[in-house]
């Protein structure tokens, strides 16, 4: 088994209350480890003589500066637009670190929007916050002796999710896209939805192996069986949604029908996911039965 225990090292002194987890990168002279936030939220980090990379940056946390401090961290990927992911951008940002994201997470950082749940407008973020470099398919990068690609997730938990995959390392860090802990957020008001999540994790199941380390946002780094048995119990859940939808359902009826019983896994807030479930099969019914109107 993968080694998930927490280690004190140089890394995690420079944090302070941070901790990491040793993902052993292949090569002698790097360093790759997962960063862990007061929060819950997991970045990657890969340094090496040649340069650090950096898979999200956090929630907002005070003292955060000091990373940037101890690690000269050239390039930051962002998996998608959340503050969970994306909120010490400012920081590297200002440090001059390059940021990578998809286009669309660059629309939603650089411009107010609403979110519905909260009934309110997020503010655009800041002009150092914001993505530098961003793409709509596909990209590579070599840092040191590691192949780093990444891709485009589409509409899978919102309409910018990307992976990330350090292909010498085996390691993949796909975000919101994989949720071994808490409820699997569907970002419907950006296009998000279980078919999409569906589909992104079958390109992550294609790109991985059996050694392959896979990152979530949030929770314990998976092996490929592991995202497997999520992915299953997603299109199981899907099926169960859509026979619901197609019934005229609404959120509550299908909560109440039992759409989320017997399943390897329970929701700390059904009532929300089944919420967002509904409102994505109306936005992509026609991807699901060409007869519904």
């Amino acid at each position: 088994m993968y080694r998930r225990d927490f280690l004190k090292t140089g890394i995690v002194g420079a944090l302070g209350t941070w901790v990491s987890r040793s993902l052993n990168s292949q090569q002698t002279s790097d360093s790759l480890v997962v960063l862990v936030d007061g929060v819950g939220s997991n970045m990657v980090l890969f340094s090496t003589d040649a340069g650090v990379v950096l898979v999200d940056s956090g929630a907002p946390k005070a003292g955060f500066q000091n990373l940037t401090l101890s690690y000269k961290v050239q390039t930051l990927f962002n998996t998608h637009y959340h503050l969970d992911q994306t909120g010490n951008n400012e920081v590297f940002g200002a440090a001059g670190t390059k940021i990578i994201a998809h286009e669309h997470t660059r629309q939603w950082m650089s411009t107010d929007y609403w979110i519905p749940d909260e009934n309110r407008y997020a503010k655009a973020r800041p002009k150092a916050a914001q993505p530098t470099e961003t793409f709509h398919t596909t990209g590579s990068l070599k840092v040191g002796m590691e192949q780093i690609d990444y891709g485009y997730l589409p509409l899978a938990h919102t309409d910018g999710d990307i992976y990330v995959f350090f292909k010498t390392a085996n390691v993949l860090a796909v975000g919101d896209v994989a949720s071994p802990i808490r409820d699997p957020a569907l970002d419907w008001f950006t296009g998000g939805w279980i078919g999409g999540r569906i589909d992104a994790m079958d390109i992550i199941l294609r790109l991985s192996n059996e050694q392959t380390r896979i990152v979530p946002a949030s929770g314990p780094v998976m092996t490929q069986a592991e995202f497997k048995a999520e992915r299953d119990m997603m299109e199981e859940v899907r099926s169960r949604v859509w026979k619901q939808t197609l019934k005229g359902d609404s959120p509550k009826d299908m909560l109440e029908a039992g759409v989320l019983a017997d399943l390897a896994r329970t929701w700390k807030d059904p009532y929300k996911f089944l919420y967002a479930a509904a409102k994505g099969m109306f936005a992509h019914h026609n991807k699901l039965d060409p007869s519904v109107v």
